[in-house]
């Protein structure tokens, strides 16, 4: 059973500060509250739920950021934001339906993957740029995707986002 001390609470709030830190900077802050939540004894679907919880807000306001300055058009993405909506519903309803010890066997794995292919991938320069998919195609397939992964386990999805805008849309 998860029992939250004053200690342990302090040790959370540090995680999260520093995850926050670095989610501020690249992306990737959830590489370290996962594993902390689970640490402190909740259980695996919790953690990713805590973890999606808390990055809403700085998403949302990113997000906001960018429509603002007008980088982003929502009307050309309302596509894309419904597969990514889609995608994201059906990845959270598929952790959930995963056994709770076999999410706990299969997390570790994955945020050390992912983490080190981010770690050791080559960065996005401007020779990357191109449109290979059109908007309803990158729709029904990057933004489903990406949906899925941001639904089931989600960090580092900003940088997965990037690329694929860059590299199969030519937005970015």
């Amino acid at each position: 059973m998860f029992e939250l001390t004053l200690q342990l609470a302090l040790i959370l709030f540090i995680v999260a500060l520093l995850a926050g830190f670095i989610d501020s900077i690249a992306g990737g802050g959830g590489l370290l509250t996962i594993p902390a939540l689970m640490w402190a004894g909740l259980p695996p679907a919790a953690a990713l739920g805590t973890n999606k919880l808390q990055a809403c807000g700085g998403s949302f306001f990113a997000s906001l950021y960018f429509v603002r300055k007008g980088m982003v058009d929502l009307r050309s993405m309302k596509l894309s934001l419904m597969c990514a909506f889609i995608g994201a519903a059906i990845g959270t309803i598929f952790v959930q339906m995963i056994d709770a010890e076999l999410l706990e066997l299969v997390l570790p794995f994955l945020i050390l993957a992912i983490g080190c292919y981010f770690l050791l991938s080559k960065k996005i320069s401007e020779d990357d740029r191109q449109q290979v998919l059109t908007p309803s195609v990158f729709a029904f397939t990057a933004a489903l995707g990406v949906g899925l992964y941001d639904g089931f386990f989600g960090p580092v999805l900003g940088a997965f986002l990037h690329w694929l805008l860059c590299r199969w849309l030519d937005l970015v």
